[in-house]
């Protein structure tokens, strides 16, 4: 069952549900999905997954549900919170390829950046993003992170060396965006 916590025009933010262990697990040896992530080469069992979203769900992570169809989409959320100097990371991965560029991932982040800012206190949130995930750093500007810099030949993947994204948002440059809507 999914709970509206922060809701937009396609989408919105739920609390991770970890009955949903199986669509992730499904999702994640998906190697068209994964990559763009971190566990590409990792091994995702459904009961490695459940313990997994059951610790993500202990914190600021969150289901990506389609609006309309109250369909599972993927989930976002922060991690490395720290609070006292207001700072966070935060990442996201749509996992319906159906959904893929279509606006989704860019109002999902939105939501939850905004959360970030306004709810957590967050003054900066980063990412870090593969160079050759062209529609992540697509969305990621959409929102408004900026470039501040990458981690040269960080990641070896498919027989290559790629560079790693740095990128991040201040509460300033999120708004500004919203405006000019």
């Amino acid at each position: 069952m999914y709970f509206k916590k922060l809701i937009g025009k396609k989408c919105y933010l739920s609390p991770i549900d970890v009955n949903d262990a199986e669509i992730f697990t499904e999702w994640l040896n998906d190697m068209e999905i994964l990559t763009n992530l971190q566990l590409y080469s990792g091994i995702v069992s459904l009961e490695n997954e459940k313990g997994f979203l059951n610790n993500l769900s202990k914190d600021h992570n969150y289901s990506i549900i389609d609006l309309e169809t109250e369909k599972l989409i993927g989930n976002c959320g922060f991690l490395d919170i720290d609070y006292v100097n207001q700072t966070a990371e935060t990442g996201i991965f749509i996992g319906n390829k159906n959904y893929w560029n279509r606006g989704y991932g860019t109002e999902a982040l939105s939501l939850l950046v905004d959360y970030g800012f306004k709810a957590l206190n967050f003054h900066n949130i980063m990412l870090k993003v593969y160079e050759f995930n062209k529609g992540g750093i697509r969305c990621y500007e959409k929102t408004g992170f900026k470039h501040i810099g990458k981690r040269r030949e960080a990641l070896h993947r498919n027989l290559e060396k790629h560079n790693i994204i740095y990128m991040d948002i201040l509460p300033h440059e999120l708004y500004e965006k919203w405006n000019k809507k």
